[in-house]
């Protein structure tokens, strides 16, 4: 696994034996930065089910002004801290090693408004994707003008709406999809 492009182009990044993680290939990492472009340059850029950060490090490089990385598993946590450090990158990162509800918390406690939340959580674990959606739909740590972008199963579907997010698009990439959301229009 390897960083794409930006200030870190072609670092490799490490990963944990066994099935522990399921990184998001090189392949659809590319596609979501191309998607999301220059739009990406500073902004504040949250990774959920951070796994090795490879979604959150590619957003860093690529221009992300700041990154927080939110990984409940230990071993993975830790994971990402060593591919941080690999890279020199600082104060730039921040890793929340705790729940995706317990970090949204935080972050809202915080006032922090991101411009891109991606998350990714186990393939088969129904209700995180559920949970997390419902969570973000009134979430305040959802800026004005930002996009949720879900990983999942290309043959699962995503509910339309979900609070205050509406579905905008889905790119179907192999067995992978990406489903953005943004901020749903008053009317």
């Amino acid at each position: 696994m390897r960083v794409i492009a930006g200030k870190y182009r072609s670092r490799t990044l490490r990963s944990l034996k066994g099935q522990a993680l399921r990184p998001t290939s090189d392949r659809l990492r590319e596609t979501l930065f191309n998607i999301l472009g220059a739009d990406v340059t500073g902004t504040t850029f949250i990774d959920l089910y951070a796994g090795t950060g490879a979604v959150g490090i590619e957003a860093l490089s690529r221009g992300a002004r700041h990154v927080i990385l939110v990984e409940q598993h230990a071993p993975a946590a830790a994971l990402i801290r060593r591919n941080l450090q690999s890279l020199g990158a600082g104060a730039e990162a921040e890793i929340l090693a705790m729940s995706v509800a317990r970090a949204i918390e935080r972050l809202e406690t915080r006032n922090v408004h991101a411009h891109f939340i991606f998350l990714d959580p186990p393939y088969a674990a129904d209700l995180e994707y559920a949970t997390a959606l419902e969570t973000l739909g009134e979430s305040s740590i959802v800026a004005p003008g930002a996009r949720v972008v879900v990983e999942h199963l290309r043959k699962r579907e995503l509910p339309h709406r979900v609070g205050e997010l509406e579905l905008a698009r889905v790119v179907e990439q192999g067995d992978a999809a990406l489903s953005f959301y943004h901020l749903a229009l008053a009317a």
